[in-house]
């Protein structure tokens, strides 16, 4: 037995030491990619602990990562707009998979007006494509791709593509994972649907609109944003905005996120009967690897109830 166990060892070791160099933009994604490369080698990440790839600054050691990459992974300019011209730049070795570009996608433009409008008091200007929220053009779509459990299926498809074109020596890898995953998704989503049906009615106020695609997929009711850009700071007025959306609303949940300032949280439910939560749609204050995705959206659902059942 022990001969055996050492030739599997070797064997894999083997296909380690030849695996290609994969890079990922931010940690939702890289996820995908480390539950099909699973056996094979483990992507770099770009956009690392708590940062934000709405804020993020290229470091040295990424500018490195992406001159060595045969793969580079990422969402595409809407989202991580800090590496479109990195990437013109350095990536002229690798195969660049731009995963807003699956075929299969559900893409969902950008909500306007009321409770998803900016304010109009000069303190938060318009998004434009460059802070990874482009409200404008025929083409513009919300780029939180991933909060849909079918969406990571499209990518993953996608992902696995890309892989086994860039190394054909492991391809039923790929493959054989790339299901494993599709299982996993498929099985997510029947468990997120169950733990926010209770709750699904119930209105509440997101910090900044990411969550289109757990709504529209899930069925839960998003009120407004308190911010159209993550990165910039609301007005006055618009907290204001917000602070009467809430009361109006009744009893319901404001939600921060990990990355972003809390307080203003508390100045949009002060007098009110709302209470306060945190979602994390990209992962900020989660640990990297394959299991980081499922972790995310269940950590999403978990939020959800807790905190909108507490107003039954």
């Amino acid at each position: 037995m022990l001969p055996f166990a050492t030739t599997l060892l070797v064997a894999g070791t083997a296909v380690a030491d030849d695996a290609p160099d994969v890079v990922v933009s931010i940690k939702p994604i890289h996820s995908l990619v480390a539950a099909i490369m699973d056996g094979v080698g483990a992507p770099k990440l770009i956009v690392e602990g708590a940062s934000s790839p709405h804020t993020y600054s290229l470091k040295p050691s990424n500018a490195s990562a992406l001159e060595s990459a045969k793969v580079i992974f990422w969402v595409g300019p809407g989202m991580e707009a800090f590496l479109e011209k990195p990437l013109s730049a350095l990536g002229n070795n690798a195969v660049i998979a731009e995963l807003d570009k699956a075929p299969g996608l559900t893409k969902l433009r950008y909500r306007e007006g009321g409770a998803f409008e900016a304010d109009n008091d000069g303190d938060e200007p318009r998004a434009t494509a460059s802070d990874g929220h482009d409200h404008g053009g025929l083409d513009a779509f919300d780029t939180h791709l991933w909060l849909d459990p079918m969406n990571a299926k499209a990518m993953a498809t996608e992902i696995t593509t890309t892989l086994v074109a860039a190394d054909p020596a492991n391809a039923l890898t790929y493959q054989s994972n790339q299901k494993t995953l599709d299982d996993k998704l498929d099985a997510l989503d029947a468990e997120i649907a169950a733990t926010v049906a209770p709750v699904k009615e119930k209105p509440f106020v997101v910090f900044h609109d990411a969550y289109q695609y757990f709504e529209h997929r899930y069925g839960v009711h998003v009120a407004g944003s308190i911010t159209v850009s993550p990165e910039t700071i609301p007005g006055a007025a618009r907290v204001s905005e917000i602070h009467d959306k809430v009361s109006t609303l009744g009893a319901t949940c404001v939600f921060a996120e990990p990355q972003f300032e809390p307080h203003l949280i508390n100045v949009v439910i002060e007098g009110t009967e709302a209470k306060s939560g945190v979602l994390d749609p990209e992962a900020a204050t989660l640990k990297e690897g394959p299991d980081l995705y499922f972790d995310l959206m269940h950590g999403i659902a978990a939020s959800l109830k807790t905190c909108l059942s507490q107003n039954s």
